[in-house]
């Protein structure tokens, strides 16, 4: 196993001499399996080494795995560095998940322990950030990718390098780091809840993937690994060509960059359709940063501006625009500033997760199957809808002529502006209600009353719910 990770580590370029390695270290068999095989490399590849452990705060024999990894640490000569942090409150202060919340408090615990033994590592290129997945981590991330539903960058699984971060043990599975460290005659720790099914990484990896080793195939895993690089390596070819078109097609409106980018439709037509897709991206990447909820629906209604003749505009996320004009495709500031009533977002329910909604909050988005007993919410912001009902793509927007909601078990309509003046809701403000729409039918006017149409039924088989955190009253926008 050791010549197996030593020829990644080099096929990869992961080490060079001279460079400074904060390992991270949670006492388990992987990382455990990491330190071993890292400590065995410095002896060809001379590199500073240095463990980091954090302690989350969530279990109680957390205390236990520090001391484990610190007396091994001890053994083998190399520094130990300590991290406490309670994730549990982190998560809850920054409205995330405890995974995730322990994934930042991890890497930012890996890039200041970096900074502190070597200050100009990072600027140097000689700091490395070393972490312990491997081949089952990487086929778990393909498969919960893939049935979530993805692009190709996330079909490519977890990178072997990414920046700083390396994965010297991506191309060994599970199996194999096992068998390594019994033939040391090694312990580690066992953290109770990777047995549990809480997550779904866990569910796909008790379940699924030992299905599909014992009845499809026994190398499923290699197998899922070899594609992951075949994939990457596509990837890597396409972002090329990407650039190239960019470079080609792709102008700053104006003088200033930061007025926004303008892409030439006739030139972008001259590449395949995946390229004109990976275009688009680029060009909303750069305009809106990380392309803050910006969605499937955005990115492919954006794509068929090039495709389909007429001047037309679409409000994006973050307050820009993308329109045509005639040979013109540009994204820039909506200079009426976008973030006030009259936006809308295409809101894809299976993929999107949550969007901000400027004076609303944040919006959260699920679709989950109908378990019999469950409690509908009677709470204000949170609601549940029958997924199966709703027939065009959703939008997040303020209201339009001719939009309309049922009133009554026999699916009654009534418009949308007679609904507002039965409320009460007063003349100035009716603009700056948030509406949940499926086409001209109101599913939701936020904060107020649902569409009868789309309630949870005994029949209902697939619920989308939609919950709305940190919201301003009567949820109007500002």
């Amino acid at each position: 196993m050791l010549k197996k990770v030593d020829a990644y580590v080099r096929q990869f370029h992961m080490l060079s001499e001279g460079d400074t390695v904060v390992a991270g270290v949670s006492g388990g068999a992987d990382s455990v399996c990491l330190l071993l095989v890292l400590h065995e490399l410095q002896k060809k590849i001379p590199f500073s080494l240095h463990v980091v452990h954090v302690n989350h705060g969530i279990r109680q024999e957390a205390g236990q795995d520090a001391d484990f990894v610190e007396g091994l640490c001890k053994e083998l000569q190399v520094p130990f560095f300590l991290v406490q942090r309670d994730v549990m409150q982190l998560a809850k202060a920054q409205g995330m998940s405890t995974e995730e919340a322990g994934r930042k408090v991890r890497y930012e615990a890996f890039l200041q322990v970096l900074e502190q033994v070597d200050s100009g590592a990072l600027a140097g290129g000689r700091g490395k950030i070393a972490v312990a997945h491997n081949a089952n981590d990487q086929a778990e991330t393909m498969l919960f990718h893939l049935f979530r539903g993805s692009g190709l960058t996330g079909l490519c699984g977890i990178r072997p390098v990414r920046e700083q971060i390396i994965r010297p043990l991506l191309c060994v599975e599970r199996g194999e780091i096992e068998d390594f460290l019994e033939q040391k005659g090694m312990s580690y720790c066992i953290d109770k809840t990777n047995d549990e099914d809480t997550y779904t990484r866990n569910r796909i990896r008790h379940h699924i993937l030992p299905y599909a080793r014992e009845w499809v195939s026994e190398g499923a895993i290699s197998h899922m690994t070899n594609t992951a690089q075949l994939l990457q390596e596509t990837e890597d070819f396409v972002k090329q060509v990407t650039q190239m078109a960019y470079d080609k097609c792709v102008t700053s409106v104006g003088r200033e960059t930061d007025q926004g980018l303008q892409l030439q439709i006739p030139e972008a037509l001259t590449y395949p359709p995946l390229i004109r897709k990976y275009l688009i991206l680029s060009v909303l990447e750069e305009c809106i940063p990380a392309r803050k909820d910006v969605t499937a629906r955005h990115i492919s209604a954006v794509v068929s501006f090039l495709e389909n003749p007429g001047n037309r505009c679409l409000s994006l996320p973050g307050g820009f625009v993308a329109r045509r004009e005639y040979d013109r495709l540009i994204v820039e500031r909506d200079p009426v500033g976008q973030e006030l009533p009259g936006q809308a977002w295409a809101i894809d329910p299976a993929d999107t997760g949550e969007i901000g909604v400027p004076g609303l909050g944040t919006l959260e988005f699920q679709v989950f199957d109908r378990k019999i007993l469950q409690d509908i919410p009677q709470n204000q912001y949170t609601k549940w809808f029958d997924y199966d009902k709703i027939k065009e793509s959703l939008t997040l927007r303020t209201r339009k002529e001719g939009d309309y909601l049922t009133i009554d078990r026999g699916l009654s309509r009534k418009s949308l502006q007679d609904y507002m003046v039965n409320e009460k809701i007063p003349r100035q403000v009716r603009d700056q209600v948030w509406l949940l729409a499926d086409g001209q039918h109101i599913l939701w006017v936020i904060g107020y009353r649902i569409s009868q149409a789309y309630k949870v039924s005994e029949e209902t088989k697939r619920i989308l719910q939609v919950q709305v955190r940190g919201g301003h009253e009567n949820g109007r926008a500002h």
